[in-house]
């Protein structure tokens, strides 16, 4: 066992740091407040190489490893988890579906883009009755020889109204089940395609959220992603992957929300001394550096799997699950150490403990995560 990062993560590691805190961490609070898209700071994360982390450069990409990846994702979420979503869907949902199971000529009209950030993509599975349950699909893609007519819903859709390019899940079969179901690239103004409005979110209030409608779409052959069928195990695999990213995130917002407390506990001084020297501190700060820390493990270890070749469905769906639950509770011990000042913005904690809780629910809800966790052992 080797625990040690290499010099290239290192690198990989600060230079998403000092992004973070040089680019992110100025506007965050107003952004939050504005529910504002962050653009400009896109583009920027687009040309260091954050939106194609891990596609082969022959595409645009990056082509670093799943480790690099995971290492960016904790550095920008500790300061801002709006950004980080956007970083984590266009590399673990739409690049990487793309690469894995598109064709050559998809490749390089969308992925080429995607991954420089020219493009910004969207992943479109969850449904109002179809979000864990995502065999029910009620998009329908009806074959009509060389195209597709898409219609349906989509609902909680990340970068939503930012997006260029859409992997849109779809039923094209119901009698076949999870193998009448297709996945198909949709690009934006296409007719029949309308974009809802914005949700009001709880947190990860930068990021842009959408409901999407489908009406009557037509959707060329060539745009449909793989075989015919194949859109479920599409969905499930790039979903797995997904859950290293959004583990990762729910991490960086863990071990932000530790920095700033362990920070103030320095600073702050009740009956004589600083904080931290109270013994009811100091333990709120070990439980959570210890936590965090089993966290970052088992993070790093999908990572590792995804990167050696493994399958990573039971180590992605553990990271997702205990990291996210490491995230709620530390946030808001976070709070609870910052005492009337954690309920005030300017301290940032309390806006921690809002994305935290989304960590719980979005790509596989922590339920979903057992169900993945426990299916897996009783086969093995």
């Amino acid at each position: 066992m080797d625990f040690s990062l290499s010099e290239e993560h290192i690198m990989i590691r600060d230079a998403a740091r000092d992004f973070a805190k040089t680019e992110l961490l100025p506007g965050v609070i107003d952004r939050d407040n504005k529910q504002e898209f962050p653009q400009e700071l896109v583009k920027k994360m687009g040309d260091l190489g954050f939106l194609g982390i891990m596609v082969d450069p022959k595409y645009g990409g990056s082509g670093m490893d799943a480790v690099s990846y995971v290492l960016i994702m904790e550095e920008l979420s500790k300061v801002d988890a709006s950004a980080s979503v956007i970083v984590s869907v266009n590399n673990s949902l739409v690049c990487y579906g793309l690469e894995a199971y598109g064709n050559e000529e998809q490749k390089e009209k969308y992925l080429t883009k995607l991954a420089t950030g020219e493009f910004l993509g969207a992943f479109c599975l969850s449904e109002p009755e179809a979000g864990s349950d995502a065999t029910s699909q009620r998009t329908t893609a009806i074959n009509k020889g060389d195209h597709y007519i898409l219609n349906g819903t989509k609902n909680w859709i990340t970068n939503g109204g930012r997006a260029d390019v859409y992997l849109v899940i779809a039923q094209t079969d119901r009698d076949k089940g999870s193998h009448g179901i297709n996945a198909f690239i949709v690009e934006k103004g296409t007719k029949g395609f309308d974009i809802g409005p914005k949700e009001d979110k709880l947190g990860i209030r930068g990021s842009d959220t959408h409901t999407l409608q489908f009406n009557d779409v037509k959707v060329p052959k060539e745009n449909r992603i793989g075989a015919n069928g194949s859109g479920f195990r599409f969905a499930m695999k790039t979903l797995s992957g997904g859950r290293i990213g959004i583990a990762a995130q729910a991490l960086g917002i863990a071990s932000g929300a530790y920095e700033l407390a362990l920070k103030y506990s320095k600073e702050r001084k009740a009956f004589g001394t600083e904080i931290c020297n109270h013994q009811a501190i100091a333990f709120k700060l070990a439980d959570m550096y210890t936590d965090i820390e089993a966290a970052r493990m088992m993070v790093m270890k999908a990572a590792w799997d995804k990167d050696q070749g493994n399958n990573y469905d039971k180590s992605s769906a553990m990271a997702k699950l205990y990291a996210s639950k490491v995230a709620m509770e530390h946030t808001v011990e976070a709070v609870q150490i910052h005492g009337g000042n954690g309920f005030v913005k300017e301290y940032h904690v309390e806006r921690l403990m809002r994305d935290a809780k989304i960590t719980q629910i979005y790509e596989g809800t922590s339920e979903i995560q057992k169900i993945v966790i426990s299916r897996s052992l009783i086969k093995e």
